[in-house]
């Protein structure tokens, strides 16, 4: 009751203070330019969005798991395209939330948002116990790919293997530049934020156009070769408790199912294998398990001896470069804003080097770890090319399935009757 009393003094004083001084007075004719992100939001709407996400959750892993209803999984994306999309602006989604996290984790000042991090961690834990059905329906940037993929056609695997890297890439380089400060690139690039938000740029909005026009026929371009959050549900997906089946029963082996996935996620039967004998298994595991560490010491050396060029999307490296080199960021007969700020801001030219050197040395040893992080996968990918998976029926990869109950039409077994 004392801090009740307390607020409303506050808000009370705050009232008559602003009433005492008039308001200012611009003579220039500066008109204050409108924010191109969303205002926040209370508290209470925050809290509301994470209620919905685990609904939306709950919902479209039971019209998956249980109802097997395509029809389903078709509305709950409207639903997200309307409510996370439009509605929310697109923000915070768990996509972007990779940023927050590890920026939370590298830099203690910054408090990161509950609700950043619960849309961070839900829809992983969705994915431990029911695969990606996030990505089904649930996620807006998926959500506005799959409306859009009305002819969808299969490519090479070989070719879904080597692009299936480049989200991990793209993981890596978020962090990286998250956990030092300079960007979070996924928000920046985001090619669906902008018709979510009415306000992209040119190049934004036709980048977004390009992923939805090649959606209508190569299937989620983002999410499958791009989405760093999907690089962690593909991670997390292979180790899921529960995850969807192409039949509600024994598989016959009919093969209608054999191309109704659009990305390529379906487990070919295989026939038994021919045993080898145990010398030649051991020499390859043995050469994989040379290969594997120096594909991760390669690739971190490689990423290391271009920390300096990474490190220039940082701004404050690029200042203290253009300063020390005299180029004023390109600009001809008058002094760049950079230039003008950084003079008017009473910090001295050492003191700027100063800072740009600690964090061109932070991207030394996060290059490091980006590098070697990236050998690793490619040490892991060429480890699932040459082992040998027996399948004895058609069944969904759990890594690279998004969930989207496509196949289940498919198939003509009805569910057992308990």
């Amino acid at each position: 009751m004392f801090f009740f009393f307390v607020i409303i003094s506050l808000q009370a004083y705050d009232v008559t203070a602003k009433n005492r001084f008039p308001k200012p007075e611009f003579e220039s004719g500066h008109v204050q330019p409108e924010t191109i992100t969303p205002a926040p939001r209370a508290m209470i709407l925050e809290y509301l969005d994470v209620f919905v996400l685990i609904v939306a959750l709950s919902l479209i892993s039971w019209l998956i798991l249980k109802k097997r209803s395509r029809k389903g999984v078709f509305w709950m994306s409207v639903f997200t395209i309307l409510y996370f999309g439009f509605y929310k602006q697109g923000c915070v989604c768990a996509v972007g939330s990779v940023q927050n996290v590890t920026l939370a984790l590298f830099n203690e000042s910054y408090n990161i948002p509950i609700t950043a991090l619960l849309f961070f961690v839900i829809p992983l834990l969705y994915t431990l116990f029911f695969g990606r059905t996030f990505c089904a329906g649930v996620c807006p940037l998926g959500a506005i790919q799959d409306i859009f993929a009305f002819r969808p056609m299969p490519i090479k695997a070989w070719l879904e293997k080597v692009l299936g890297i480049i989200p991990f890439i793209y993981l890596g380089l978020a962090v990286l530049y998250a956990a030092t400060g300079t960007d979070f690139i996924i928000c920046r690039y985001d090619p669906f934020i902008g018709f979510y938000r009415f306000d992209a740029t040119f190049i934004m909005f036709m980048l977004g156009a390009i992923f939805l026009l090649v959606g209508v026929f190569i299937a989620r371009p983002y999410c499958r070769f791009l989405c760093p959050y999907g690089a962690l549900l593909n991670i997390v997906s292979r180790f899921s408790f529960k995850h969807m089946t192409i039949t509600p029963a024994n598989c016959i082996n009919c093969k209608l199912c054999e191309s109704s996935c659009p990305f390529g996620a379906i487990n070919m039967p295989a026939p038994v294998k021919e045993k080898e004998k145990t010398e030649v298994i051991v020499k390859r595991y043995i050469l994989l398990s040379v290969i594997v560490p120096v594909l991760v010491f390669a690739g971190g050396l490689i990423a290391s001896n271009f920390h300096e060029n990474l490190a220039m999307v940082n701004h404050k490296v690029k200042l203290a470069s253009e300063v020390m080199n005299n180029t004023n960021f390109g600009v001809k007969d008058k002094e760049a804003i950079e230039i003008t700020a950084f003079k008017t801001s009473g910090q001295t030219v050492d003191q700027l080097y100063s800072e740009a050197s600690a964090i061109v040395k932070e991207f030394y040893f996060g290059s490091w770890i980006f590098g070697c992080f990236i050998g690793l996968v490619f040490g892991l990918t060429l480890v699932s090319l040459t082992v040998f998976k027996y399948h004895s029926d058609y069944s969904p990869d759990k890594a690279t399935c998004h969930s989207c109950a496509r196949c289940m039409d498919y198939c003509p077994v009805l569910p057992e009757k308990k």
